[in-house]
């Protein structure tokens, strides 16, 4: 049996309501393991074949080909191959604010890690094999990433089977203020605002960002707005105060203030970074790094190969 590790990183995650973090396949040795430790991010495996066991804390969950399990973040974990049959998985890692909430419309849960022997184990290996092939050190691959992601989670939550009343009802409520945001948040709304639309109390509200997003509404709306305005630094010529009062912003400086707080850095560094970015881009594509340009997939799939059976990913 031959083993293989791919691993591919996103070293920048762009301020995205969801974003990779890693993505990749394995074919373990005998024993490899990860952990125990804890991630800072969302990851999702999905077995393909072999055995293995899955800890958290001190409850041990043996699993095999086509199960499913997460690793929520902050939470004490390890997984094992089986010395025997060894398991091979796929694997995306994500965050965002987006990431907790669509997650709360499936069966995944904390009390609820694993999935066994899915249906739906093919569409699944689809929709990760379509982030994995869309990675790349662009913002399109960047994008493209994002939006099979996405089309992941839809997946999940389209073959949720538990369903808890008040929490799909609050999960509901927190969808609809998003979404309110995502088409309001160029106009000078407030969360009263956001709130009198979805029809419960400020501190209601409140209360349900922080327990499905653990952002308030008001920090969600911020960092909505200085999303929007970083992609508009990066691909468009508008002045930073055009761009302030497109994303909502009536003070120019209290928008930058809120930037660089955000971001850490001002938005006119924002934009000569993204402006540099393209040039050393452009120039490996005309050659200048032609032996390189075999991507930063090929590279850290080398260097990830490597590893030896108690590293980790």
């Amino acid at each position: 049996m031959e083993t293989f590790k791919v691993s591919n990183k996103v070293r920048e995650k762009s301020m995205m309501a969801l974003s990779v973090y890693n993505v990749g396949r394995q074919q373990c040795t005998p024993g490899y393991k990860w952990g125990p430790g804890v991630r800072d991010h969302f990851l999702i495996h999905y077995i393909t074949g072999g055995k293995g066991t899955y800890t958290v804390g001190d409850r041990e969950r043996p699993l095999s080909g086509g199960d499913v399990f997460i690793v929520f973040p902050g939470m004490e974990i390890s997984y094992q191959a089986d010395q025997d049959d060894p398991w091979s998985y796929e694997w995306v890692g994500f965050n965002g604010s987006d990431a907790r909430a669509i997650l709360n419309a499936s069966d995944f849960a904390p009390e609820r890690l694993v999935m066994e022997k899915i249906a739906y184990g093919d569409r699944l290996h689809n929709c990760l094999c379509a982030v994995y092939d869309s990675y790349g050190s662009e913002f399109y691959n960047t994008v493209a990433m994002t939006g099979h992601l996405y089309g992941l989670l839809a997946l999940l939550a389209e073959k949720a089977e538990f369903v808890d009343p008040v929490r799909d009802r609050d999960a509901e409520i927190v969808r609809r203020a998003i979404a309110f945001i995502d088409s309001r948040y160029s106009y000078t709304i407030s969360i009263e605002d956001v709130a009198h639309f979805v029809g419960v109390s400020r501190s209601t509200l409140f209360r349900m960002f922080i327990r499905y997003l653990e952002i308030s509404p008001k920090e969600y709306l911020e960092r909505y707005r200085i999303r929007k305005a970083s992609a508009l630094l990066r691909t468009t010529d508008l002045t930073v105060g055009s761009i302030a009062t497109s994303v909502g912003y009536d003070n120019g400086l209290y928008f930058s203030k809120a930037f660089r707080r955000m971001t850490g850095q001002s938005p006119t560094e924002c934009r000569m970074e993204a402006r540099e970015t393209g040039i050393e881009g452009a120039e490996r594509e005309q050659g200048t790094g032609a032996a390189a340009a075999g991507t930063d997939k090929e590279s850290e799939a080398e260097q990830d190969a490597k590893v030896p059976a108690a590293g980790t990913k």
